[in-house]
């Protein structure tokens, strides 16, 4: 019984370990919306190879999932009612972008290592 406990414990101690140090490997960026304004926010990913990813009409109060993306010379353009912000930066692999609404609907881009 006592060697069937410590091997139960044993396994479990290793999944964990192993778990925890698996890393982001060359995966495609993504971006998500955290509304927290006061109206419906939108926000289009144009990436250097010609491609547009459209994240669209997130309710306040609400996040979108997180839309993946190739990487490389990224433009975003969010918007918020009346309010556009446009960033364009150069991005590698692994990373996730917050873009984030406040209640005065002002937009930020918060960009997220996912091997940190």
């Amino acid at each position: 019984m006592k060697t069937f406990r410590f091997s139960s414990l044993f396994l479990v101690g290793a999944t964990v370990v192993v778990s925890s140090c698996s890393k982001c490997i060359d995966e495609n960026p993504r971006a998500r919306i955290i509304n927290n304004g006061t109206q419906k926010a939108s926000v289009q990913v144009k990436t250097s190879d010609g491609n547009t990813i459209n994240i669209n009409n997130v309710e306040p109060n609400t996040s979108s999932d997180y839309a993946s993306y190739a990487g490389g010379q990224v433009t975003f353009t969010a918007t918020v009612g009346t309010n556009t912000a446009v960033k364009t930066t150069q991005i590698g692999t692994c990373y996730d972008y917050d873009i984030a609404i406040d209640r005065t609907n002002t937009i930020t881009v918060t960009g997220i290592d996912r091997n940190e």
